[in-house]
């Protein structure tokens, strides 16, 4: 059995066309992952780049802990199921799923045992001396999976195994490949275009659109939290209701103008709401599920539902349920294709509703998706990255939790009195400190508690590991360059100790591979070499390339940069450092303007892109400035 690690996988074919973007996952032992999209999406190019019958572009696939771009297919230990069954027409079932131990030299009394027991499990002992046409699709399909079962492989890889049976038979083989997986504990991908089969199989799924990753994420996710517009559209049967509207903001209340009615967005929303962008008049797209809509019925008085008028256009009695499309603007002129206004209702069959009846729908609130009407990302985070709290600042004093603080020169400098908004990221919130709050919820967020903290007048964030349990009061802080403030007129930015540094390649003695920036050379480890050699070959000596690195780090590479500027946080400091007229921030150790200073850059920790394609060749993402608080507080 074994795990996979797919980093930064790219399919780019020779005409230009990206197949498969920065494709990154890590898959379990024995994980049943999906891979879920429209056709096109690149769900199968990934897949057969796994199975080794694509060619990997850039990127490193691992099987356990081998590295396998340039293993064959065979050598790779995985069994693949296709669409097409791909039997030998003229051998028997028996043979079919013996053949690949018959090429392996395995012993004929191993055979025999490992064929049988994959056909008593598969229940096609009594089709072993038949040939494939003298099958059904669902039995050719067990013959499939039953020579792919022998093997005994590390991975399974199911390439739409299900998509040439009928609807009856799809939901029998189902269940079949569920129980397979169960049975045989060992890792399975498995491609399909079909939403149901990915919600019923998977214990994640990764949904993909035009080559990119949309979501990652276990069923339930993906359903109840989608990323995008796309996921929430894609999952779910009727799909979900869009309308676009804009935001309408009177006094204390909020409400989502959509044209033929206004919806309220309920105060529990907002904490999570990305950088507070409630502005009137601001587009933004409403999505909500047909089951989070209802027949209106009196004893619904409670404040989570908007009540709108509708009229019935279309039933669709489905047996035990009943899908309703209802027309929630029915005097406007609209031609046939305008569905703008349509609302699609799904219900329990003991309703009475018919075609041209005028009706009354229940809107339950705290169901509503929101997606930015440019982008179509969702609005409302499940684990907040960046969360606003409202402050004062009164001369050099800025009030914020219920705390008044000395501002530090560095924010001094670029604010002026009033009250503002300070965007904070969750990930920069400490336990223990200087503000204090009461826990007033808590979201279990997969393996993470995520704590709702009322602190003044503001919601604070604290994430912690799902075994750390808190309750009443607690004491957090926030290292306030991680802050971002933002007023009418100005907006003081929080420091980013990320960095990007063009270079070039060039061989040195034939043989070593450098990076040259400036006058700087940095000799690049072997196998990062190796790596981009893989994937660019001689055409990286003449590839415009770049190193983003994180600024604190303990690199083994030297350069020097001309400090700028100091900025003074208080407990924290960072110099404005030059470097080939670039410009960026290192963690302050008592530097003057005008000083040459010392720049560390450790390769490891660092992530090389090819520029002139947008395609990362090597390295891992640099950690953050908010992932290195603590390490900053702890060299103070």
């Amino acid at each position: 059995m074994a795990s996979l690690s797919l980093k930064h996988i790219y399919k780019v074919y020779d005409n230009g066309f990206k197949a498969v973007n920065d494709f990154s996952m890590d898959i379990a032992d024995k994980e049943f992952i999906v891979f879920v999209g429209p056709s096109g999406c690149g769900k199968s190019t990934t897949l057969r780049m796994i199975a080794g019958l694509e060619e990997i572009t850039a990127g490193e696939l691992k099987i356990g802990d081998l590295v396998v771009n340039n293993y064959a297919p065979k050598d790779r230990d995985i069994a693949m199921v296709f669409q097409s069954y791909a039997l030998y027409p003229h051998m028997t079932v028996y043979d079919n799923i013996a053949y690949s131990l018959k090429i392996s030299k395995v012993p004929k009394d191993e055979i025999d045992r490992r064929v049988r027991e994959a056909a008593e499990s598969l229940n096609i002992t009594e089709y072993l001396d038949r040939k494939p046409k003298a099958l059904s699709g669902g039995q050719r399909q067990r013959v499939a999976l039953g020579r792919a079962i022998v093997r005994n492989p590390k991975v399974f890889l199911l390439d739409e195994p299900l998509s040439n049976l009928d609807a009856k038979l799809r939901a029998s083989m189902r269940s079949e490949i569920t129980k397979l997986h169960q049975r045989l504990q060992t890792t399975f991908i498995y491609v399909t275009h079909d939403q149901v089969e990915a919600m019923t199989m998977g214990s994640r799924i990764v949904v993909m659109k035009s080559g990119f990753v949309q979501q990652i994420d276990t069923p339930k996710n993906i359903y109840n939290y989608p990323a995008n517009k796309f996921v929430a559209g894609f999952i779910g049967t009727p799909q979900m209701n869009f309308y676009d509207a804009t935001y309408d903001v009177k006094e204390d209340f909020i409400y989502l103008d959509a044209g033929f009615g206004k919806l309220r967005l309920l105060p529990d929303f907002l904490p999570k709401i990305k950088d507070q962008v409630i502005v009137s008049g601001k587009k933004v797209c409403i999505g909500i599920r047909p089951e989070n809509i209802y027949l209106y019925d009196e004893r619904m008085k409670s404040d989570n539902y908007d009540i709108l008028d509708a009229k019935v256009s279309v039933v669709e009695a489905l047996g035990s349920e009943t899908i309703v499309y209802a027309d929630l603007d029915p005097n406007r002129e609209k031609n046939i294709s305008d569905n703008t206004t349509e609302v699609r209702i799904k219900m329990l069959s003991n309703f009475d509703v018919h075609a041209g009846d005028n009706i009354k729908v229940a809107f339950d609130l705290t169901r509503i998706q929101l997606f930015d009407a440019e982008t179509g990302e969702s609005v409302i985070q499940r684990i907040p990255a960046v969360f606003s709290s409202d402050a004062s600042i009164k001369g050099d004093e800025l009030e914020i939790y219920g705390t008044t603080i000395k501002l530090p020169p560095a924010v001094l400098n670029q604010v002026h009195e009033g009250y503002v908004s300070v965007n904070v990221p969750t990930s920069a919130v400490e336990l223990g400190g200087k503000y204090v709050g009461e826990i007033v919820k808590k979201d279990v967020v997969d393996t993470e508690n995520l704590y709702w903290i009322k602190s003044g007048k503001s919601i604070v964030f604290l994430k912690t590991p799902a075994d750390v349990e808190l309750e009443g009061k607690v004491n957090f802080d926030i290292n306030i360059a991680a802050m971002k403030f933002s007023g009418e007129d100005y907006v003081a930015h929080r420091i980013n100790l990320l960095a990007k540094l063009p270079v070039t390649a060039k061989l040195e003695n034939k043989s070593n591979l450098q990076f040259v920036s400036g006058e700087d050379i940095f000799d690049v480890p072997f196998d990062m070499a190796q790596k981009m050699f893989n994937t660019k070959g001689k055409k990286l000596l003449k590839t415009n390339l770049s190193i983003l690195f994180n600024t604190d780090n303990d690199g083994k590479y030297h350069f020097s940069a001309k400090v700028l500027d100091v900025k003074d946080y208080g407990d924290y400091k960072y110099a404005k450092v030059s470097y080939n007229n670039i410009e960026f921030y290192v963690v302050d150790k008592d530097y003057q303007v005008g000083q040459m200073v010392t720049v560390n850059l450790d390769l490891d920790d660092s992530l090389i892109t090819d520029e002139d394609s947008d395609i990362i060749l090597v390295g891992s993402e640099p950690r953050r400035l908010q992932k290195i608080v603590n390490t900053n507080k702890e060299t103070k």
